[in-house]
């Protein structure tokens, strides 16, 4: 029996598969559809009524997004069901629908934010009514109190409930809910509380009126008024999609945009709502310390200062990056500071051990962030999805809900918004007969690993077990690499690529911060213990005045990832590239420009100019010689080789690595917006006492 259909839209007869709904159908047949209700990675509600369409023979218009084409029959004939999808009939319905919606919606597009980019404006051109025959008072809905992102004019709201159903779908939180019946039907949260989802400000760009709208943007810009810049998020290492709108030389709103392989049409409120991080806190020029207090310097200044410095013996000086580096500025950085002679470079965590046994796949997500749809069994090792990289959690929760996926996850036992089996919180249940057991049986099992695993004493043997494991169990084969490391630094697999770990007899970061330093370049490295530098001379370079620009005796200041066209590679390996956005801020250079201006300080001028000649002399590593795809399973047979020597596994618990998702790094902590929401995550984790 053929799963296809035949079908007759406006004419044009097509075939399609059975599954496929009415709307879908008639899209395949080149017909536009208005709806409101329905979106295609949500369930169909079937609420809103504005796709009706006509199927001849039947006693009404129909609801295309709710009929499915397999249930359709044929006409008497057995000729294919004929749809039309335009004409007098259609029109007068869709007509009447729109004259519904806008009974009791509000005449403030001239105030409204979602004024110029509404889909109620957009479809009330074309299918509304010059007048409305209704007399009555429009009714009032008093606004919600959703959250320092959403900003809420419930009045406005058509009850389309995509915000209700992308909460408990896709975040996993049942948080929003429509009461009462009726002209008294209203969308609300829960006994009024604010959002707690990592991705609540999604339910901002699925609202097709202006009843959810971004409350840090509100009254800032008009749609028209704004610079659209495709580029890539930095906040985690999936590298998601984003477009960046800018006016005048600041940075409006942060926008997803779709990306299958990554972040679907989602992004996480960090990613989204960090925008006004990057004028706040921000190094505009260079400093230098004098009689212990930090002064603007011009950078022939501050160069000089940096020489002092580096003129101490090679060994006595360690260079750490931090978690947002572009490639671009770690490259530069480390052919200047080898040529230099010195060997204590690291761009990894104190404690992490990975990346310098030149495998690629060890330190890769090589089954890919879209891999995890593909799975059947997926064990998480001392990783917490949810924090780490919240849009890929998402995906996960789709694979478990929609196609069966099973989830395990050794580690600390958090809420990850989906049903896992907790197989125990320290490495050594990756010897366990229920660890190997849960993967045996299936046909795709995927192993993912996270910083909290490789940064502990037991690093190499952590990551060791847990190649054996895939390779005794299947997850490793010759067409599916199903192992991999989930980072959560945008800058660290880039890094890693372009060698930036110690060189021979090196130290690592926690050798080079430990207190042995003369002299300890921090390339905003931020998240790192500076407690023991008190003796060194620290040389920062950064965008933003953090704990490294506090500790620090000279300044060099730097561009954000919205400031430059930069170079980063994701946790899956896929090489992006951001776009400028807006100019740097005052005398702030890009990072690599900093270091080509300092080698000729030094004496040893890079043998570059430009930064196209610099990207030339990267894409030698074949790691950067394609941009926008992920190796994926290509390198299975590296990655079937166990690391050697890596000792016992610790009983000793996995922590944690993030404590705080809103502030995980400077252009975060700069934030008045996060800092809300940190404030407020921290009281809902706060028990409160019985009265």
């Amino acid at each position: 029996m053929s799963d296809l259909f035949k079908i007759n839209v406006d004419g044009k007869e097509i075939e399609v598969p059975k599954s496929y709904t009415l709307m879908q159908a008639c899209e395949e047949a080149g017909a536009e559809i208005p709806r409101f209700c329905y979106h295609e990675r949500l369930s169909v509600a079937g609420n809103c009524r504005m796709c009706l369409v006509e199927w001849e023979g039947a006693p009404k218009p129909i609801a295309s997004c709710a009929q499915t084409v397999g249930d359709m029959r044929p006409n008497r004939d057995g000729s294919a069901p004929n749809i039309r999808t335009k004409g007098p009939y259609v029109e007068k319905a869709r007509n009447g629908v729109m004259e519904f919606l806008l009974i009791n919606h509000p005449l403030d597009c001239p105030i409204c934010d979602q004024g110029g980019e509404c889909d109620l404006q957009d479809q009330a051109v074309a299918y509304g009514r010059s007048g409305s025959r209704y007399e009555e008072n429009k009714r009032a809905v008093e606004d919600k109190n959703m959250g320092p992102l959403v900003k809420t004019i419930m009045t406005r709201c058509i009850q389309c409930t995509r915000c209700v159903r992308f909460v408990a779908e896709v975040g996993g939180v049942e948080e929003i809910g429509m009461i009462s019946r009726g002209e008294s039907a209203e969308i609300t949260t829960y006994l009024e509380k604010n959002l707690t989802s990592e991705l609540s400000g999604n339910v901002i760009d699925l609202c097709p009126v202006g009843a959810l709208t971004s409350k840090p943007y509100a009254f800032n810009a008009r749609p028209w008024e704004l610079r659209k810049t495709s580029s890539v998020d930095v906040m985690d290492a999936m590298g998601a999609s984003i477009r960046v709108d800018a006016k005048g030389d600041g940075v409006m709103r942060i926008m997803p945009e779709v990306n299958e392989d990554i972040n679907e049409e989602w992004l996480s409120d960090k990613s989204r709502f960090v925008w006004d991080g990057l004028a706040r806190q921000r190094l505009d020029k260079p400093y230098v310390r004098v009689d212990g207090r930090l002064k603007p310097a011009s950078w022939g200044e501050a160069f000089e200062a940096v020489k002092a410095a580096l003129s101490k013996p090679a060994e006595k000086i360690g260079v750490v990056a931090g978690d947002l580096i572009e490639v671009e500025q770690a490259k530069a950085a480390l052919d200047l500071f080898r040529s230099l002679g010195i060997q204590n470079t690291d761009c990894r965590p104190a404690g992490a051990k990975y990346g310098t046994d030149g495998v690629r796949e060890h330190y890769i997500l090589n089954p890919t962030l879209a891999g995890v749809e593909e799975a059947d069994a997926l064990l998480l090792v001392g990783v917490n999805p949810r924090t780490e990289a919240a849009v890929w959690n998402a995906r996960i929760r789709k694979t478990w809900l929609w196609a069966d996926l099973k989830v395990a996850l050794i580690g600390d036992a958090a809420d990850l918004t989906y049903d896992y089996t907790h197989l125990g919180n320290s490495a050594d249940a990756l010897n366990k007969a229920e660890t190997a057991e849960f993967l045996k049986g299936a046909k795709r099992p995927m192993i993912v690993l996270g910083e909290g695993a490789l940064v502990r004493d037991d690093g190499d043997a952590v990551l060791a077990a847990a190649i054996k494991l895939a390779n005794e169990t299947g997850a490793i084969a010759d067409d599916w690499a199903g192992f991999g490391v989930l980072h959560n630094a945008a800058g660290r697999v880039g890094a890693l690529d372009t060698g930036f770990v110690p060189g021979e007899g090196g130290e690592a970061t926690a050798g080079i911060l430990g207190g042995g330093m003369e002299t300890i370049v921090l390339l905003g490295a931020d998240e790192v213990d500076l407690s023991k530098t008190a003796g060194a001379t620290v040389i920062y370079v950064g965008s933003h005045g953090d704990a490294g620009a506090s500790r620090a005796d000279v300044i060099l200041p730097s561009a954000a990832y919205t400031e430059m066209t930069a170079t980063f590679v994701n946790t899956e390996g896929r090489v992006q590239v951001t776009s400028r956005a807006v100019q740097p801020k005052g005398e702030a250079r890009e990072g690599w420009a900093i270091f080509r201006a300092l080698s000729d300080v030094m004496g040893k001028t890079l043998p570059y100019d430009t930064v196209d000649a610099l990207r030339e002399g990267l894409r030698e590593n074949e790691a950067f010689a394609g941009i926008g795809y992920a190796p994926g399973a290509a390198g299975a047979e590296a990655l079937k080789a166990v690391p050697e020597g890596a000792g016992s596994l610790s009983s000793a618990p996995f922590k944690p690595v993030i404590g705080d998702f809103y502030l995980t790094n400077p252009i975060a902590r700069a934030s008045k917006t996060m800092a809300e929401c940190s404030a407020l995550a921290t009281a809902l984790d706060t028990p409160v006492a019985a009265e």
